[in-house]
């Protein structure tokens, strides 16, 4: 019988429901005192059982829970494909008013955005989208670049006469490589030595001991491929240490083959103390003249922090004798600490041995520290000053005049 009741139950519902429906299931339609009975004639006994009473209140429930269901699903449909187009409009007013806004964004995303909390939670995840987007139209961009490349350099090693010129250029660079190497085992003998302090490494964290190691890698290919190259000298440099293990990461199997001298010595163990010259932005003293007697100190150590006094301190502790960069004396210093990187370090010390000349020494000074050289007419050194201090700075003529006689000899003086 219960059966019998689950399939009266189904077809009354389904012939039911669409009147059901119509008439906003009002209650005259299922009367409360109207019962049916039914009969069940069973096949095997071929009897007649006694009929069930079935109250139609749980048909008129389960036929009411079966409509709401039904209408909910339909009503939240419609909902929830009005807000995504709601969405999609406010996404494409925010591309039209010029917000970064992606291009292509998929519902996954667009459900995501409707539950952000916020407005602004809602724009960063829209800024987020649309930098993704970016990136991977930038590495799509440089992969082709890349395809397209490499097919051109396919085409021209196909032609024999660009075989040729590349053959020749492989052997021109074999044979500069081996004329440069000879430079450095000459100086290894005869040449200048220059002194790298290595025992900077506690005053460092360990991404600035990296920088400083590929400065220094720099610094001596610099020093390779020049005329009189310095016999490199990198002291007090312990194995085992950061500055070891960057450099054979840096080198790996060419660490071993370098022309360069390295030691755990100190400077002051191997050379002179009269010969040698600490070279610090700190020091009072202003280097005039290049020296080739002397031996040069130059401080391994990078500090984005800018630990003024370090070295100073190190060279007066040894009695070494200090000496700066005349940079406040040949350049018009506009910004910035006077400080410098090892490899343009290294490249100002090669010009000035070869050539003796400051000006062509410290071109390799960013620009964008200083605003020209002194070796101008005052007049001009005067206008340049007047519309740097009172433009940028704001400050009168007098103060003018009071910093160009602070960082300029006396023989200039403003009118």
């Amino acid at each position: 019988m219960q059966s019998a009741n689950v399939l009266l139950r189904k077809i009354v519902r389904s012939s039911m429901l669409p009147l059901a429906a119509q008439h906003g299931m009002k209650k005259d339609l299922f009367p409360l005192s109207r019962t049916l009975s039914l009969s069940l004639h069973l096949k095997q006994d071929k009897l007649c059982e006694p009929s069930e009473k079935v109250d139609l209140d749980e048909w008129k429930k389960v036929m009411k829970s079966g409509l709401q269901e039904e209408v909910s699903e339909m009503v939240s449909e419609p909902k929830e494909l009005s807000s995504l187009a709601a969405a999609r409009e406010t996404l494409e007013m925010w591309r039209l008013a010029g917000r970064a806004v992606p291009e292509n964004i998929t519902e996954d995303q667009l459900k995501t955005f409707m539950e952000c909390p916020s407005k602004s939670a809602k724009k960063k995840y829209l800024k987020y989208l649309h930098l993704k987007e970016l990136y991977k139209k930038n590495s799509k961009r440089k992969t082709d670049e890349k395809r397209e490349r490499r097919l051109e350099e396919q085409d021209e090693a196909s032609k024999p006469e660009e075989s040729r010129k590349s053959s020749f250029l492989c052997l021109w660079s074999s044979t500069m490589d081996k004329a440069y190497n000879w430079r450095a085992a000459q100086s290894m003998i005869f040449g200048q030595p220059l002194v790298f302090d290595m025992s900077y490494e506690k005053e460092m964290s360990v991404r600035e001991v990296t920088n400083t190691v590929r400065q220094i890698a720099l610094s001596e290919g610099c020093n390779r491929r020049s005329l009189e190259p310095f016999h490199i000298h990198l002291c007090n440099f312990k194995d085992d240490s950061l500055y070891h293990r960057e450099f054979v990461k840096h080198y790996r199997e060419a660490w071993g083959k370098l022309l360069i001298t390295v030691t755990d010595k100190c400077y002051t163990e191997i050379f002179p103390k009269d010969k040698l010259i600490y070279l610090t932005a700190d020091s009072p003293k202003v280097m005039k003249t290049f020296e080739h007697d002397k031996i040069y100190i130059v401080g391994s150590m990078v500090d984005k922090s800018i630990k003024t006094g370090v070295s100073l301190a190190r060279a007066k502790r040894l009695g070494l004798e200090t000496a700066a960069l005349p940079l406040e004396k040949y350049l018009l210093w506009s910004r910035g600490a006077k400080n410098l990187t090892l490899d343009q370090m290294m490249h100002i010390l090669l010009t000035l041995k070869d050539t003796a000349d400051w000006k062509k020494a410290l071109e390799f000074v960013p620009k964008r520290k200083y605003c020209g050289f002194v070796n101008k007419p005052v007049k001009e050194l005067k206008k340049t000053l007047d519309l740097i201090n009172t433009l940028r700075l704001g400050k009168g003529r007098e103060e003018v005049g009071k910093q160009f006689a602070k960082n300029y000899s006396k023989k200039y003086k403003l009118k």
